[in-house]
């Protein structure tokens, strides 16, 4: 078990950890694709949806607005229509109303009584501060994408997020659901990591993600730690 006195800061992913994106994404691509006759099982749209904007966020950086953008576009090339213009902005209009998991709020709140809290999230500034909002606990740090120029899994936005906090780095503690984006570079860079496996996975068995705690939710969490 985590010494969890050891921690001053906790560091999260936002969008899949605190905010349930996946019906955010579902909400605002059904339509679309409804819209052209196009009938995707939710699975079918999300794992659509996973690939197309790691292939964005892979390339030259470009603004989170933009990227969702060209998530848009990539759905249109690869099932044969266009998207009009509302269309292509219709995910970044919907992102600010994206809600937190039921347990999120409630968490926050416990962890904020001990830990000095920061956001560490493939966004855009401006949309951040729509879902900060949403999530009503203040965060002491926002590292966000934009800031940085660069998206995760790339390592450049962990040790930007860890200089710019300016703690002892075994005093930080990371906290995220994607194994690919947060807890495979998190661990390259030495950082303690709890996987918030919102969606009971099991990781590939080649999969280079050994995170240090594993729990089913936020709710967990808390009690682990015995803030409950």
């Amino acid at each position: 078990m985590l010494n969890f006195d050891a921690y001053q800061v906790l560091t999260f992913d936002c969008y899949g950890t605190l905010i349930d994106w996946e019906h955010g994404i579902l909400g605002a691509l059904c339509p679309v694709l409804l819209a052209h006759n196009l009938h995707l099982s939710d699975a079918e749209i999300l794992a659509l949806y996973a690939v197309l904007e790691s292939q964005v966020e892979a390339g030259v950086y470009r603004p989170y607005r933009s990227a969702l953008r060209q998530v848009l576009e990539g759905f249109g090339a690869k099932l044969g229509f266009v998207p009009t213009p509302e269309e292509l902005a219709s995910l970044a209009a919907s992102l600010p109303h994206w809600q937190p998991f039921p347990d999120t709020v409630a968490a926050l709140r416990a962890l904020k009584s001990r830990y000095k809290l920061a956001v560490i999230s493939n966004i855009d500034e401006d949309l951040f501060a729509a879902t900060a909002q949403q999530l009503q606990v203040p965060f002491d740090w926002v590292i966000t994408a934009e800031r940085v120029r660069s998206y995760k899994p790339s390592r450049q936005n962990f040790t930007y997020a860890i200089e710019h906090i300016g703690v002892p780095q075994a005093q930080l503690l990371h906290v995220a659901q994607s194994l690919y984006h947060d807890i495979v570079p998190a661990k390259q860079l030495g950082l303690t990591a709890v996987w918030v496996n919102r969606y009971q996975l099991r990781p590939d068995a080649t999969s280079q993600a050994q995170p240090d705690l594993e729990v089913p939710d936020l709710r967990t969490l808390v009690a682990t730690m015995g803030l409950q």
